[in-house]
């Protein structure tokens, strides 16, 4: 007697469903992160009100808050900036976002503010245009950082992680697939002294 194998799944597709499934409840771990702080929250519901087209508050301070929360540290503004990225090829000039930084540090007095359409961001990179916010976070140079968050219409958290959230939780940092700049990448890291500030992340070179 022969068993009939052709519903069985086989073992790839097995790991993408444990994969998906992972990263399904990254997502809903995030939210509780981001939900469960103010100053985030708060700073959301400012850059929704600018109705920027495909607008995310993307980056370190989503990744800084990832890794202080695993590391069970207080929550500290570890971040550089407040890094709001938005899609908007009909205006590239870098007027339009420096007159939304002047905005955002009007209505909070936080002069860490930084704003930047990503339709233009190709021409900084010498790179191909980017097709959108999206396409933009995905060549970013660290998977960890290729992370965005906004508030909806109706309130509601939306996530852009075009490289997963697997290696934000489990704290590797790696190079993004179409980031090139291996040398920059590694200056990156330390120039940021990520390792001094979260000892449990492990660089991958």
């Amino acid at each position: 007697m022969t068993s009939d194998n052709r519903n069985t799944p086989s073992e790839s597709q097995q790991k993408e469903e444990f994969r998906l499934l992972d990263e399904a409840a990254f997502a809903e771990q995030l939210k509780l992160i981001l939900r469960g702080n103010e100053s985030l929250m708060r700073d959301l519901r400012l850059v929704s009100s600018l109705e920027l087209p495909q607008s995310y508050i993307a980056a370190g301070y989503i990744r800084n808050l990832v890794w202080d929360h695993l590391h069970e540290y207080p929550y500290r503004a570890t971040h550089d900036d407040i890094d709001v990225v938005y899609f908007d090829p009909a205006d590239l000039g870098e007027e339009k976002d420096r007159e939304i930084e002047r905005q955002l540090v009007s209505s909070t007095g936080n002069a860490k503010w930084s704003v930047k359409n990503q339709a233009r961001m190709h021409i900084r990179n010498d790179s191909v245009p980017y097709l959108s916010t999206e396409d933009a976070l995905l060549r970013w140079p660290e998977t960890v950082t290729s992370v965005g968050a906004r508030l909806n219409k109706h309130g509601q958290l939306e996530l852009c992680c075009p490289n997963g959230l697997s290696d934000l939780f489990m704290m590797q940092v790696r190079r993004s697939p179409y980031f090139e700049d291996h040398a920059y990448y590694l200056e990156r890291i330390e120039r940021k002294a990520w390792r001094t500030l979260w000892p449990k992340i492990i660089v991958f070179d």
